[in-house]
């Protein structure tokens, strides 16, 4: 297992400017993406600086920054700013907005008009099949399905997302994300299934490095890590008074 051998595009995901442009030096990092709930998270307060200035310092590599806005005509207008800022930039756009109305035709609009849309937080295939006729004849896109999410609701995704790449095969433009992945072995199944690209937080890329570990010296490691972490907290046990040595033998 060689994570070097992987066909499926590695996105890192995230707001944090430092650990981008440390992911940037990376070479199986082959695309960012980011969303307003990451940059709050990072202390963003200007939303137009921090994303100009990630889009200069890493030109060469997609990176998709996500329009705010809840009504749709401001969406557009938003968006048509995000993608001046480089070629490299791709726009998210919610799959509705929070009153639940879809953003299929505000999608296929700019799509056609040679924005690179990154339609995102779908969890349906009603959802893909909208969207995959949305940006069928338009620009080169993203379609974001958030099978981390589908999972936390106890459903498997992977048959979902195989359903997913079935939609969208016929045309080639379209690349399917696998996002917001739980844990690394995400990577190999999103990879196995032929999914065009993954996303992944900084945590769970820095667990890259564990890849092909041999399992008994990782399981000798995990024995250390408790055995340390207990004498640096000092535990004991003390036997109480009332108890036999004795009793605690076994009996002939």
């Amino acid at each position: 297992m060689d994570i070097r051998d992987l066909r499926i595009k590695l996105f890192a995901d995230g707001a944090d400017r430092r650990a981008i442009l440390e992911l940037a030096n990376n070479p199986l990092i082959t695309g960012f993406t980011t969303n307003p709930t990451l940059m709050r998270k990072a202390g963003i307060t200007d939303y137009e600086a921090f994303a100009r200035d990630i889009a200069e310092a890493i030109p060469d590599r997609s990176i998709s920054f996500e329009v705010f806005a809840d009504d749709f005509d401001e969406m557009e207008r938003q968006a048509y700013q995000i993608a001046s800022w480089g070629d490299q930039v791709y726009v998210k756009v919610p799959v509705t907005n929070t009153a639940g109305e879809s953003s299929a035709p505000l999608i296929s609009r700019l799509s056609r008009q040679g924005v690179k849309v990154n339609a995102t937080a779908l969890m349906t295939l009603d959802q893909v099949a909208e969207m995959t006729y949305a940006l069928a004849d338009g620009a080169p896109s993203y379609i974001s399905v958030f099978a981390g999410r589908i999972a936390d609701t106890g459903r498997d995704p992977v048959p979902f997302m195989r359903s997913a790449l079935d939609v969208i095969r016929p045309y080639p433009q379209i690349e399917l994300i696998w996002a917001s992945p739980r844990e690394l072995l995400n990577i190999f199944q999103a990879n196995q299934l032929g999914c065009h690209i993954i996303t992944a937080t900084g945590d769970l890329l820095k667990k890259l490095e564990l890849v092909g570990r041999d399992l008994s010296e990782y399981s000798l490691e995990t024995v250390r890590m408790f055995y340390d972490d207990a004498s640096k907290s000092g535990f004991t046990l003390n036997q109480p008074l009332h108890v036999q040595q004795s009793a605690l033998m076994p009996s002939a």
